[in-house]
């Protein structure tokens, strides 16, 4: 009996740590960029969106993994037993397994742009990288500044979005720029609430967080406005028809900031109640950005 909970244990300790819901912000940017495309130029191309989905999932691999790496380097993840390193104890190896991923990313845009005989997507993407790299990599840590949501805003934003598209249509739209701003808060969001349950471990290891800056019961007001922002300019952009009405059915999506706003307002001083609400906030980014992507897809046939 004692063994079974062992593996148990074990096993929701290594779900914790490769984090399968969090690879919805390597799936939403592409469909939502993807999705801008079709609307505009009725282009959708099967194969090329199958190859930047799987290459997005490799990148955001090497992302968690080599912030793992980079994490137990400053002694923040001490205390974090669903940590990658700390559960293999071998800090090479999984830096080695994050590069490789990288590598396999990095090759499936590549063999996008050879298809098309055009560099633009590499280009992005590899920006976009950059970006991620600074987050936690040295010498940057711009995480540790306080940086992190800034970061992820333009990198899983304007840059993967816009990338995105450019692999649909080989050119670049202010609309779908404009548009990419719903899915750059929707991942910061993600980012946000991670800091409310571990306010005491930033503090330690100089880690200036934007909870840590603010302070939890501030911080429920800045995610109440943040959260409200990507309805706001949903709605904003449709007034202006930059988007269909369709793309109204992101509101279907309103319990689940509903369900937030109200759990974070309720526990945002109890870290091991909190902790939870990166998750919720991962609902609230996919099946927005899955609604605001099934709305662009109908008003191609609806609006014939």
């Amino acid at each position: 009996m004692t063994t079974k909970l062992i593996k148990e244990e074990n096993r929701q300790l290594w779900l914790a740590a490769i984090k399968p819901p969090m690879y919805s912000v390597a799936v939403i940017p592409i469909t939502v960029g993807t999705a801008i495309a079709f609307a505009q130029t009725h282009i959708f191309n099967s194969q090329i969106f199958f190859t930047f989905l799987g290459a997005a999932i490799l990148i955001i691999a090497w992302l968690n993994l080599s912030n793992d790496v980079f994490d137990s380097d400053t002694g923040i993840d001490i205390n974090k037993a669903h940590s990658v390193v700390n559960l293999t104890g071998n800090r090479d190896l999984v830096f080695w397994l994050s590069n490789l991923s990288l590598f396999l990313g990095i090759l499936g845009i590549i063999t996008i742009c050879w298809w098309q005989k055009d560099w633009t997507v590499i280009g992005i993407v590899i920006l976009c990288c950059m970006l991620g790299y600074s987050y936690q990599g040295p010498p940057f840590r711009l995480g540790y500044l306080g940086l992190g949501e800034i970061i992820c805003f333009f990198a899983f934003g304007p840059g993967a979005v816009s990338a995105a598209y450019y692999s649909q249509a080989q050119s670049f739209s202010l609309s779908a720029l404009i548009t990419s701003s719903i899915i750059g808060v929707s991942t910061s969001i993600i980012l946000f609430c991670s800091h409310f349950h571990q306010v005491e471990d930033d503090l330690a290891a100089g880690k200036r967080s934007p909870i840590v800056r603010l302070g939890t019961a501030r911080g429920v007001t800045v995610l109440n406005w943040l959260t409200g922002s990507i309805y706001a300019v949903t709605l904003i952009l449709v007034v202006l028809n930059y988007l269909s009405w369709l793309t109204l059915l992101i509101f279907a999506s309103l319990p689940l900031a509903y369900q937030l706003s109200n759990h974070v307002k309720q526990y945002h001083d109890q870290p091991n109640k909190v902790n939870n609400c990166k998750f919720i906030a991962v609902n609230l980014h996919f099946f927005s950005g899955l609604l605001l992507s099934l709305g662009l897809f109908l008003s191609v046939f609806i609006t014939r």
